[in-house]
């Protein structure tokens, strides 16, 4: 009895699992009472448009309908949309995921759910937008530089969709009117640059016929093969932006070789398909923006800012032919507090993932860096489409001890469609923020540090006794330079003394006032031999110090003469001849 509840129990959940299975799949009781497609061949990339009004016959509500790329375009989508038609003329965004793997026949089918489910009888008007690259073929692949770019382009004639259509067109809209060749099913008509396929009546799901274009397009056929976008955020209040571009002329090949001449001389019919410049939008508070290659600056560039945007006018160093490459980087900066948002150590940085390089632009591979400061944790990145993450980093720069943390994303094959807005959230303590003041005052006083302890420590393994010998000379002089001075004020006091005595001729009171200043010469004079033995390591020094002392005993010598009878003219003549003579030594010590 329990084995049967068993097998009981796995039926019935094989039979709920098949039924949702049938409710996943494509639904019979959808019609496509009409149905317009509208393929845009005017630029390199390629646009369809397909509006369709829906029925459901069935008698049950219908969450998603199905939408097939077909299996020729499937390897070159690059966006797809849907949108809702609502009765007062307003769109609503719908949700679009692949549904299963592409097929080799049908194509990719694609399943888009509705906000609310489709009613029987009832009917909804969807219309789905897809973008295609490298898609458009030059044909012929290679042309001269005076020749005409022409371009071939190969669908269906009948839009792939998997339900049964009442009625359908289908409208190609070209680059121009000269249209060399295209394919006809009744009904066709052509109109200047204008191509109408249909209408056609009931046809079943994935009809096929083979439809052909073949027209001239001169548009510049160029792609960005690599892109490394870096945003380095600072919570100084910066945020820097550095773009760095591969890109190629993926349009016919220049066939034999380039005239300079004649793409100056006559610039409307030489070199129609070349790429001479193109115009990137910069967000509009870019400052400080810089435009340069492995060569240096590109001076060739004009920069003009607008109200919603900053616009570069992008001049490489020579004109992009079909087949040739350029490589350039742009930098610039922006303020964070148009882009960084925080709710406490909470942050949010909101900044596009890839912006405008120019226009209907195709961008093969990105790789995106975000370096986040120091002590970011937390890290969650948050992108509008389908992204690749990466391991992350560690970017190390001045003033940093552990590293900054670097998301690394990556993306192929985007286009205008994707410029959207990617959110990184992460957790940052404003305690990071004194770390480099920190580490610049701690910087400095070591420096200063160092050449205190350098300038004071002798570092020398031997003895220099030359130089100690210098050394002692030299602050030897000095001493001797002072007490020479301070002998020469007494020697004035000296003399006022003998004057004094002279005029009061009071011999005891000058042997008083004498005895001091005898004592303090003869301990002067002594000391300044003494300082003779110290300058002992200067020759020249040594001499004149030698020299001194002996003029210095001879000055007072006369000194005391002039105390007696030998204080004439001659006496004093004599001493002032002394005193400048020692002065004049002094000075040169």
């Amino acid at each position: 009895m329990r084995r049967f509840r068993g097998i009981l129990a796995a039926l019935v959940a094989l039979t709920i699992a098949f039924c949702s299975g049938a409710n996943d799949g494509i639904s019979e009781n959808v019609v496509v009472s009409k149905a317009t497609r509208l393929i845009d061949l005017t630029t390199h990339v390629l646009k369809i448009n397909t509006t369709t009004t829906l029925e459901n016959s069935g008698s049950a509500a219908l969450q998603h309908v199905h939408y097939a790329v077909d299996a020729s375009h499937a390897k070159h989508l690059s966006f797809i949309g849907a949108t809702l038609e609502k009765s007062d003329d307003t769109e609503v965004k719908l949700q679009v995921t692949a549904a299963g793997k592409e097929d080799a026949k049908k194509g990719q089918l694609f399943k888009v759910t509705l906000p609310t489910p489709l009613s029987p009888s009832g009917s909804i008007v969807v219309t789905v937008e897809t973008v295609f690259t490298n898609i458009l073929e030059p044909y012929p692949s290679q042309i001269s530089q005076a020749e005409k770019q022409l371009i071939r382009y190969r669908s269906n004639h009948y839009i792939s969709i998997p339900y049964k259509v009442v009625t359908q067109t289908t409208t190609v809209k070209l680059s121009s009117s000269n249209v060399i060749s295209h394919s006809q099913l009744k009904p066709t008509q052509l109109s200047e640059s204008v191509i109408t396929y249909g209408p056609y009546e009931d046809q079943e799901p994935y009809s096929f016929d083979k439809m052909t274009v073949h027209y001239e397009n001169n548009g510049p056929f160029l792609v960005v093969t690599s892109l490394t976008r870096v945003i380095e955020v600072s919570h100084w209040g910066n945020v820097a932006v550095e773009e760095t571009y591969f890109m190629k002329h993926n349009g016919a090949k220049l066939k034999g070789s380039f005239s300079r001449y004649d793409y100056q001389r006559n610039p409307s019919g030489s070199g129609l398909s070349s790429i001479r410049s193109f115009k990137t939008l910069l967000p509009s508070a870019a400052m400080d923006v810089y435009y340069r290659d492995e060569i240096g600056n590109i001076s060739t560039s004009n920069m003009l800012s607008l109200d919603e945007a900053v616009e570069l006018e992008i001049r490489p160093r020579f004109p992009l032919f079909g087949g040739w490459q350029t490589n350039y980087y742009i930098g610039y900066n922006l303020p964070s507090h148009e882009y960084l948002f925080h709710q406490g150590s909470r942050y949010k940085l909101k900044m596009r993932f890839v912006d405008h390089v120019y226009d209907d632009q195709v961008v093969e591979d990105v790789l995106l860096k975000i370096i986040l400061p120091e002590g970011a944790t937390k890290i969650k990145l948050s992108a509008p489409f389908s992204v690749s993450e990466k391991p992350r980093e560690i970017h190390r720069t001045y003033l940093d001890t552990c590293g900054r943390p670097v998301v690394i994303a990556t993306a192929k094959n985007l286009v205008e469609q994707h410029i959207q807005d990617f959110e990184l959230e992460y957790e940052f303590s404003g305690i990071y923020m004194l770390q480099e003041p920190f580490l610049v005052v701690a910087a400095f006083f070591l420096v200063f540090l160092s050449v205190i302890v350098v300038t004071r420590i002798d570092f020398s393994i031997v003895k220099d006794s030359a130089h100690e010998a210098r050394l002692k000379a030299s602050g030897g002089k000095e001493m001797v330079d002072s007490l020479c001075r301070q002998l020469h004020d007494v020697y004035a006091q000296y003399n006022d003394v003998i004057h004094a005595h002279k005029t009061s001729k009071d011999t005891s009171a000058f042997q008083s006032a004498k005895k001091p200043l005898d004592t303090a010469i003869k301990d002067m004079i002594a000391e300044l031999g003494r300082l003779k033995n110290d300058v002992a390591g200067d020759p020249e020094a040594h001499e004149k110090v030698s020299k001194l002392e002996r003029m210095e005993k001879e000055y007072v010598s006369y000194l005391k003469d002039s105390a007696g009878k030998g204080g004439g003219a001659h006496n004093t003549e004599k001493r002032e001849e002394l005193l400048v003579e020692m002065q004049g030594i002094l000075d040169s010590l």
